[in-house]
């Protein structure tokens, strides 16, 4: 058995990870905590005033007060890895921030640890893109900062798209409103688009998008579940979670 652990803000998507455990396989435990999700909100609302949140309040500081109680429920359930299931409160403070969040982490869970904006530059990685589109229901302030974070992991952003929606808007989206982002984001120099925002159910959607753009699409709870493997170094083959679970060495499910 190999248990994965999940820190997710909040309560909009949290379903997407039960149902890509049930496609990955028995031997795949999802273990996730909720966490609480001010730092999103705090950045949306500081990007609405036209700024960011003050560097005292920047994640990395914040990250053991905020989630030592979730780190300390998933090393009790055994977890062999966590992974905190947030792109905006990684990606905003940019690359080196985010480092030291993880470092952070990884040091008050006793294991290893990632979040989803690294998720994101390693699925890039592992499908063998480099030139990629951002389809966001964020604001296109805080798109144009996970753009920025993209670049810093050398990428090629061609595009950014942001509707600016909220997460309990987006957390009622459907595959007809997912397609439609990822239309609309997408770009014809694009070799992959992603959808960063983890609030977006995406997981009983991904072979419906990959097919509606004839191209890889990578989304965050998608992403966030693959980086969890990657740190067991686990890799398998999920072909209804997506191009990104297609890659060898296969175990078949």
């Amino acid at each position: 058995m190999t248990a994965l652990g999940f820190l997710y803000p909040g309560h909009y998507a949290e379903d997407d990870y039960p149902r890509m455990e049930q496609l990955l396989g028995s031997d795949i435990r999802a273990d996730l905590v909720h966490t609480d999700d001010a730092e999103e909100a705090q950045l949306r609302e500081a990007l609405r005033r036209g700024a960011l949140p003050a560097a005292a309040e920047r994640p990395e500081s914040g990250v053991p007060r905020r989630l030592a109680a979730g780190v300390e429920e998933l090393r009790l359930a055994g977890a062999e890895t966590v992974v905190w299931a947030c792109a905006g409160g990684s990606f905003a403070h940019g690359w080196e921030s985010a480092h030291e969040q993880v470092r952070a982490l990884a040091l008050a869970a006793g294991m290893p640890a990632s979040c989803t904006s690294f998720a994101f530059v390693h699925a890039v990685q592992e499908i063998g893109a480099r030139r990629v589109a951002v389809a966001a229901a964020y604001p296109d302030t805080l798109a144009e900062l996970f753009a920025g974070f993209l670049r810093a992991g050398g990428l090629e952003v061609v595009s950014v798209h942001g509707v600016g929606a909220a997460p309990d808007e987006v957390s009622t989206w459907g595959a007809a409103e997912v397609l439609a982002l990822a239309r609309t984001g997408d770009h014809p120099d694009a070799q992959a688009v992603l959808l960063p925002d983890t609030a977006l159910h995406t997981a009983a959607y991904l072979p419906e998008l990959e097919k509606g753009l004839s191209k890889p699409v990578l989304t965050a709870n998608q992403v966030t579940m693959w980086e969890a493997l990657r740190l067991v170094d686990r890799r398998v083959n999920a072909p209804a979670l997506g191009s990104l679970f297609t890659k060898e060495p296969i175990v078949q499910v």
